[in-house]
């Protein structure tokens, strides 16, 4: 009896010892980065590492809002986040009641094709989006074939049309809606609720947890899209902050003291969303997938 307790005992400790291991290995780079924002340019090239700021200094806060207009990449990428977030959530839930709740023919066909779809890496679909970008109609000065204009080219519209919703989110919402019992539903249809109504009514209500999860998710890919910006926006004034981010690279140089600085503050509101959805983004996903 003894020894199972110890060996219980000495398990727990292996486990909180894992965890704590991973725990430095994914937050020092985090604290790297917030500690040499306030180091000196001698601190952060010393040979030897400097762990923490032997004085505290802004300098390099003050040369990383010359070097660039962060406030307004901010607020670029903050609306083209809260959009393609609001977007998603609200296309992906109905696409995942549809998917979830109600039968119709080829449903499985379907979700398959878009499970495939999942596979794709992004590269493989760069150079498509950006043709059917450039194509689209009645945009950039497009006609209603696609021609004459540049489409959505350099220009917010470009940086979220193709990001409405995603195959991820149908998926995940998909399996949440699955897990609510169909009593629910059985009961709304008795009192006449229409289709819409029972997944508008009843059933979203419910998938709190899963949409704050998703909503999560989406804000942070979002918030640190690189690739798209870069192919898609021509002019400055529309950049967001992960190309603001690269006017610290030179062909010979990088200024590593306002770098850390402006990547501190840009990713300020993707922790404060993760702390402000936590608990529900480990809720949805300790019951999410558990019915197939």
């Amino acid at each position: 009896m003894k020894n199972g307790k110890g060996l219980k005992t000495a398990k727990n400790i292996a486990v909180y010892l894992l965890m704590i291991i991973a725990m430095i290995q994914l937050g020092f780079p985090f604290f790297w980065m917030a500690t040499s924002a306030f180091k000196t340019s001698k601190e952060i090239h010393s040979p030897t590492p400097v762990l923490l700021p032997s004085e505290i200094t802004f300098d390099n806060f003050h040369k990383a809002f010359q070097a660039a207009p962060f406030g307004k990449y901010v607020l670029n990428t903050l609306f083209v986040a809260v959009v393609v977030t609001a977007s998603t959530l609200i296309l992906c839930a109905m696409a995942g009641y549809g998917f979830g709740r109600i039968s119709f023919p080829g449903r499985e066909t379907l979700f398959i094709l878009f499970i495939l779809a999942m596979a794709l890496p992004g590269e493989v679909t760069l150079i498509p989006r950006f043709l059917i970008a450039k194509n689209f109609p009645l945009f950039g000065g497009n006609d209603i074939f696609g021609k004459g204009g540049i489409g959505l080219i350099d220009s917010f519209s470009g940086l979220i049309i193709p990001n409405l919703m995603n195959v991820f989110g149908v998926f995940f919402l998909r399996q949440f809606f699955r897990t609510l019992p169909s009593d629910l539903e059985d009961a709304a249809r008795i009192d006449g609720a229409s289709e819409f109504g029972i997944f508008w009514r009843v059933m979203l209500p419910l998938t709190g947890p899963a949409l704050a999860a998703l909503a999560l998710f989406t804000f942070t890919a979002a918030w640190d899209e690189f690739i798209w910006p870069l192919v898609i926006l021509n002019h400055s004034e529309k950049y967001v902050v992960q190309l603001g981010l690269s006017v610290f690279f030179g062909e010979h140089f990088v200024e590593w003291g306002p770098m850390m600085a402006a990547s501190s503050l840009v990713s300020l509101p993707v922790i404060a969303i993760f702390l402000f959805t936590q608990a529900s983004m480990v809720k949805s996903i300790a019951t999410t997938g558990l019915k197939g």
